[in-house]
């Protein structure tokens, strides 16, 4: 694509981002449903989308360290070291994330950008973000900010699609919009390892 045809789809995405919608994008891995990670409503239309339980915590991209850290109470220096020599996608599991708690019954969620939403933090208050190794997704959490969802472009317990052309018409007619599926050349089109961290240098390896 063209680099001016590149930044034409970054802008159409972040305006659609910051108006609350859903993405269909491609990552560094496969093609993900996101949105503003720090949007409690727009989170629960992902989760809507897919069928899945809401108990369950959602992946984030972020576009570097010093943007994770405005979203994690203590960066544990072992998930420095990771990312330093880090050399294909991984998904740290950080512990300590800020968000608010789960609204009561007939409350709302609160949001605000400078806390995590409620529905993309696990049960334990840990939360699983990636450095993407794409320009694009980096450009984008970059300029909107704040992370973003990143969770497989599937209803929940099917297949995760590889490419675009395998990603049904359920999630694609669902989301606000779909960004050009040109670049996906830069997807590994595998998960990415998934490493859990603690503050007293704990690793914990989920999915390698």
């Amino acid at each position: 694509m063209l680099k001016k045809d590149i930044e034409r789809v970054l802008g159409e995405t972040l305006e659609c981002l910051r108006n609350g919608g859903v993405i269909l994008y491609p990552t560094d891995t496969v093609w993900g449903l996101g949105c503003d990670a720090t949007n409690p409503e727009a989170v629960a239309r992902i989760y809507s989308i897919k069928k899945r339980s809401d108990s369950k915590s959602l992946v984030l991209l972020a576009c570097n360290m010093d943007q994770i850290a405005k979203y994690i109470n203590e960066i544990p220096p072992m998930a420095v070291d990771l990312v330093e020599v880090n050399d294909k996608p991984m998904t740290l599991i950080y512990p300590g994330a800020k968000t608010y708690p789960a609204p009561a019954d007939g409350e709302s969620a609160k949001a605000d950008r400078y806390h995590l939403a409620y529905n993309t933090v696990a049960a334990d208050g840990t939360v699983g973000i990636r450095i993407p190794m794409m320009e694009f997704c980096c450009q984008l959490t970059y300029k909107l900010g704040r992370p973003i969802v990143s969770t497989s472009a599937n209803i929940s317990g099917e297949p995760t699609p590889r490419k675009f052309k395998g990603i049904p018409e359920a999630i694609t007619g669902a989301v606000d919009y779909v960004v050009d599926p040109r670049l996906e050349a830069g997807a590994t089109g595998e998960s990415s390892q998934i490493i859990k961290i603690g503050l007293d240098g704990e690793v914990e390896i989920i999915r390698g």
